[in-house]
């Protein structure tokens, strides 16, 4: 499983990525890209604003190394099917409450094709140095031994909830509930929060700290499937039903062991990856024709340093 965290950071790192490489990719290489009151603003002109951006020497290494991956999946015959794709993306959403993942991606101007690319190409470098990932009984044991307080899970209510600007309006909402309209139909005609409201008012799970405290409060004290009265929260009112609950946990080998070898799996590709790529850099024939992005690339460690580094040669393709 992907840690959610380092994912979505590069997401938003391969964003700029990808918006130089579809301007880049533009049919029609001359020309004017807008006019101004009938005068052009030159495709050439925008191109040099371009490359002459901070970020573009970044973004170059960034499109190099992602040309790199693809090169190296292809001559290695590696293949990563949509359902591997499809199951990285649900697992990094369901780390999130609902609506949030969509609403980071929105902010980085990416579409789910974008990230599908990402995570495919993430798929590729794990398959790529997996034979080089051990994670023994002993490291799981040894690790939860240290680390036990983050693998306990806390209380958590999964819940649905429509909110409203003032109280007469929650009042008649709970009404047509109790009469028995359908919460999500309601939720999507009346509920002023963005991110609910086209799922009907679903949130998904929670647990304590994530939401306001009278939300809170409610949400953990009312029984499941039946709709409270309105709260009150800086937001506006709330009616809440929830829908489930989950029990606090004590982290044990019998219920961590899977998470735990994930987490270590996810430590060590964080090691061999950039160790991976710099192989692939040492072996391939890159050519920079811009002068102003000639040093766009790092310059690679002296070859005494990279064996020190390497605790093993460029691992063989996974397939």
């Amino acid at each position: 499983m992907s840690n959610p965290t380092r994912v979505v950071a590069g997401l938003a790192t391969a964003a700029l990525s990808l918006a130089l490489a579809g301007c880049s990719g533009t049919s029609g290489g001359g020309g004017d890209i807008a006019t101004v009151n009938g005068k052009g603003i030159s495709r050439a002109e925008f191109d040099n604003k371009l490359e002459g951006m901070p970020q573009a020497k970044s973004q170059l290494n960034q499109l190099i190394q992602q040309q790199l991956i693809d090169q190296y999946a292809a001559d290695n015959h590696i293949d990563v099917t949509d359902a591997e794709v499809q199951k990285k993306e649900d697992d990094i959403k369901a780390k999130y409450p609902a609506g949030q993942f969509e609403s980071i991606l929105k902010a980085q101007n990416l579409t789910d094709a974008d990230v599908k690319k990402i995570l495919r190409q993430q798929a590729i470098l794990e398959k790529a140095v997996s034979s080089n990932i051990h994670v023994s009984d002993a490291d799981v044991k040894a690790y939860l031994a240290k680390n036990h307080a983050s693998l306990d899970t806390a209380e958590q209510v999964h819940a649905e909830h429509i909110l409203v600007a003032d109280k007469k309006t929650a009042d008649s909402i709970e009404a047509q509930l109790k009469a028995g309209a359908k919460f999500s139909d309601l939720a999507q005609k009346y509920s002023t929060d963005p991110s609910s409201k086209s799922k009907g008012g679903d949130l998904g799970f929670f647990s304590r700290n994530q939401m306001v405290k009278p939300f809170e409060d409610a949400a953990f004290s009312q029984k499941i499937g039946v709709v409270g009265p309105p709260v009150k929260s800086p937001f506006g009112w709330h009616i809440i039903e929830v829908l489930e609950r989950k029990p606090a946990t004590v982290a044990t080998l019998a219920n961590s062991s899977d998470k735990i070898r994930d987490i270590l799996k996810t430590q060590q590709e964080q090691q061999q990856i950039p160790q991976f790529m710099q192989g692939l850099r040492q072996k391939a024939n890159i050519v920079i024709n811009d002068d102003r992005l000639k040093d766009a690339l790092p310059p690679l460690p002296s070859p005494a340093a990279s064996a020190a580094a390497a605790a093993s040669p460029a691992p063989a393709a996974t397939k």
